[in-house]
C-alpha cells in the first residue's frame, strides 16, 4: 500500500501522533519511514525501541506533526493563510495580545474573534466526519478514489478517477508493465497524474539525485525525460535546488 493510502486512511489518533502500527513495523505518515520492531535503533549516543525511536524520528524529520499538516496544501487543509498563521502561534502557546502585536491586526479582541471561528470550524468537522464514516456503512456504491499525494500543488478534479480507471490507463501507457517505457506522454491532466505516480516509484524517497543520475532514472520510463522531470516537479512529486544541482522526493 503506497504512503497516501496509509495517510488517508488512518484514524484521527494515528494522524495526530504520526504514525500507523503493523504487524513488524512502524510506519511514518509523514514521509513512509519504517522502524522494524523488535530492533534497537541508536540515536545520539543512547539507544531506543522502535516506537520511541519513530517518535524521535518525526521530531528530528519534522519537527512535528502539527508543523507537516500545517504545511500541506489549503486544499488539503481547508485553511487559509492567515487561518494557518493564526494556528502556528496558538501552537506556540501566545496569548492573544502577543498574537495581535504580532500579526499587527485589530485588537485582542479580535483574536479571540478568530478562536472562536476555528472552534466554529472543529465543530463542523466533527460532526462532518461522523456523517461520512456512517455514510461509509451504507453506501455500497462508493467507488474507490485516487488517493490525493501529500504534497500535491494543484488538488483539484485531475484526482476525480477511480481506481479501476486507474489501471486502465496503466495498462494502456504501460502495456508491458510499469517496470517498463511508457509508450507516450498523456494528453489528459488525469492520464499523466496516474503515469507520474507509477514513474515516481522508481526513485528511493531518502536518495538525493544529482540531474544526470535523476535523467538517467526517468530515460529508462520515457526518452523525452526532461518533460517528465518538470512534470513530476509541477504535480509536486519531485523538489529541487535553485540551481538544477540536485533533485529529491518531496515528504
Amino acid at each position: 500500500m503506497e504512503i497516501a493510502d496509509i495517510f488517508w486512511d488512518a484514524s484521527l489518533d494515528e494522524l495526530k501522533r504520526g504514525y500507523v502500527q503493523e504487524k513488524e513495523a512502524f510506519i511514518c505518515l509523514l514521509c513512509g519511514e519504517r522502524v522494524e520492531k523488535g530492533i534497537i535503533y541508536p540515536y545520539e549516543n543512547r539507544f531506543y525501541e522502535a516506537e520511541r525511536f519513530m517518535r524521535i524520528h518525526i521530531e528530528s524529520a519534522h519537527r512535528s506533526v502539527f508543523d507537516y499538516l500545517i504545511g500541506m496544501d489549503k486544499k488539503l487543509t481547508g485553511l487559509t493563510d492567515h487561518q494557518k498563521s493564526l494556528l502556528r502561534l496558538f501552537y506556540q502557546g501566545k496569548n492573544d495580545s502577543d498574537i495581535q502585536q504580532e500579526l499587527g491586526i485589530g485588537s485582542a479582541s479580535t483574536i479571540r474573534h478568530h478562536r472562536f471561528a476555528l472552534k466554529e470550524k472543529e465543530r463542523q468537522a466533527k460532526t462532518f466526519l461522523a456523517m461520512m464514516e456512517l455514510l461509509k456503512e451504507k453506501d455500497e456504491y462508493a467507488p474507490a478514489f485516487l488517493p490525493v499525494h501529500k504534497t500535491a500543488r494543484m488538488v483539484d478534479d485531475r484526482y476525480n478517477i477511480t481506481k479501476e480507471e486507474q489501471e486502465k490507463i496503466i495498462q494502456k501507457y504501460f502495456p508491458e508493465g510499469t517496470n517498463h517505457s511508457l509508450v507516450k506522454f498523456p494528453p489528459r491532466e488525469k492520464q499523466r497524474l496516474v503515469v507520474l505516480r507509477e514513474i515516481v516509484k522508481r526513485l528511493e524517497v531518502e536518495c538525493i539525485y544529482t540531474e544526470k543520475e535523476l535523467n538517467e532514472i526517468l530515460k529508462s520510463a520515457y526518452d523525452d525525460y526532461v518533460l517528465i522531470r518538470r512534470n513530476l516537479i509541477e504535480y509536486g512529486f519531485l523538489d529541487r535546488k535553485p540551481d538544477g544541482s540536485q533533485y529529491w522526493l518531496k515528504k
